[in-house]
């Protein structure tokens, strides 16, 4: 099958872009663009990070519920944006688990937590849990495990058929991180507004019924995934049973929220085919 549908980016305002869809099983679908390409990732990164925290959690490194972060906070808290955390700031803005304020400073928190149970610096640990096994030989974390990582679609394309057909982790552990944790919580959505409820995983964004939004007017509520500043996104969509990866060269902005959904919305109708 091609996905005629991923030539769309030809018309983005971006100098560069690249996109792919894959199946569970990592059938690649259809590529677009130099998927070979490293981009910055920007907030894409948390996905990767929160899945280095799983592997962390099943090896018996750290707990999800055992204290992390600021006073009262867990790791499923730092996770799910629920830790009281300011977006950019060591500071505390709430009680732990009252608000969904979505935090960089959380995923920092989340890093130096697993660094100090493992005794390897995050960025390591990252490499040996996620990169290595899935083949991520182009990916990087070069920073803060919030919004620091390089990538390629080639590489991120593996990573969307791990989530999707869990390897490294328990299916089960997965289910849990597309699962919404602390139902019901409000928060903002960064460049969509305030959101209420504003469901989040652990380390994905969950869909629902949130409105706007990043993802296709005809995704399924149970679509989950990231996008970052960088102008990058990955999402899976079960029903679909498919994941897609863009990453470009150019920051966020109206062109994104004008662009993206009806990219979506035409990939899911070629799924459709």
């Amino acid at each position: 099958m091609s996905l005629k549908s991923l030539a769309l980016i030809e018309n983005w305002p971006v100098p560069t872009a690249a996109a792919a869809v894959v199946r569970a099983d990592g059938t690649l679908l259809g590529t677009h663009g130099p998927v070979g390409h490293r981009f910055p990732l920007a907030s894409v990164t948390k996905p990767l990070a929160a899945y280095a925290a799983l592997v962390a959690y099943e090896e018996g490194a750290i707990e999800l519920d055992e204290p992390a972060g600021p006073a009262g906070s867990t790791v499923r808290h730092l996770l799910a944006h629920t830790s009281g955390l300011a977006f950019d700031e060591h500071r505390v803005m709430a009680p732990a688990g009252e608000r969904r304020l979505y935090s960089n400073a959380g995923f920092e928190q989340l890093g130096d937590h697993i660094a100090k149970a493992t005794d390897i610096a995050f960025a390591e640990y990252l490499r040996q849990a996620v990169l290595e096994p899935l083949g991520m030989v182009s990916t990087s974390l070069e920073g803060s495990p919030a919004k620091d990582g390089v990538s390629t679609v080639e590489d991120l394309v593996r990573f969307a058929a791990e989530v999707q057909a869990p390897r490294l982790l328990d299916p089960r552990t997965v289910a849990d991180a597309m699962t919404v944790q602390y139902p019901g919580t409000k928060g903002v959505l960064p460049g969509y507004g305030h959101q209420s409820p504003n469901d989040w995983g652990l380390g994905f964004e969950i869909r629902d019924s949130k409105s706007p939004h990043w993802t296709g007017s005809s995704s399924s509520p149970r679509t989950f995934g990231h996008f970052g500043q960088s102008g990058t996104f990955l999402w899976i969509d079960p029903v679909a049973g498919a994941a897609c990866v863009a990453l470009t060269d150019r920051a966020f902005g109206p062109w994104a929220i004008e662009a993206w959904p009806a990219f979506t919305d035409a990939v899911l109708t070629d799924l459709r085919g």
